[in-house]
């Protein structure tokens, strides 16, 4: 249902006047309106606005979540994968990279738990081919670049993650989605030409707050 298609991630910070279940849900319309073939949203309200006013898009849901004890924060938790469940994701993506979590649940017990107990397919955002490795073997029905670049161990690296695109096209039987850094239309048909299942793309085109505050940063 998504391959060789655009995902528009629609979220905002939290303290955006854009963080909004309202806006979100307005975001996501224009996505779709605009050719977007699915949507990636955050928080269990937003997704339940999204889903009600888009009642047949692909929805990737999420929950950005912290706890000091771990620095995983996309859906830690078995907790809020329920709630992304019931607020009517069709796909929940997790932190798949091989850092600690905060409740000691593994990747493959997590997303275990999601096929079987919620019915529905996990999108594994990973950092490293390690990471994407572990997570195709626990079954990952979608695997995602979004981590590249933002974790200890790829701090060195900036997304797109072009290199780790093509070592996980090349080496495993999994759904590759180019997620992180794409910022125009040519650096997405590059993600789609190294093998990509689909592409996503979020602040290039919904993040305001940060394309104002880049804009602003040249003026006196």
């Amino acid at each position: 249902m998504l391959e060789s298609s655009l995902i528009v991630s629609c979220q905002a910070p939290v303290d955006s006047p854009l963080h909004d279940a309202k806006i979100i849900a307005a975001m996501a319309k224009a996505a779709v309106m605009q050719g977007a073939t699915g949507v990636r949203i955050d928080t269990p309200e937003h997704v339940r606005e999204v889903r009600s006013q888009l009642p047949d898009i692909p929805l990737i849901g999420l929950w950005k979540k912290q706890f000091s004890e771990s620095d995983v924060y996309i859906t830690p938790c078995y907790e809020q994968a329920i709630a992304i469940a019931a607020s009517g994701a069709d796909i929940i993506a997790i932190d798949a990279t091989l850092r600690e979590r905060p409740n000691g649940e593994t990747v493959p017990e997590l997303i275990e738990k999601i096929h079987t107990q919620l019915g529905k397919q996990v999108m594994a955002d990973i950092d490293t081919i390690e990471s994407a490795i572990a997570a195709a073997d626990a079954g990952a029905d979608f695997i995602g670049t979004t981590l590249y670049g933002y974790t200890p161990s790829t701090q060195h690296c900036s997304p797109p993650g072009y290199s780790l695109l093509t070592e996980i096209v090349e080496r495993l039987q999994v759904r590759a989605i180019c997620e992180g850094g794409i910022s125009s239309p040519e650096e997405a048909k590059k993600a789609l030409d190294l093998g990509a299942y689909a592409v996503v793309v979020g602040g290039a085109i919904t993040g305001i707050d940060l394309k104002v505050k880049a804009f602003r940063a040249v003026f006196p």
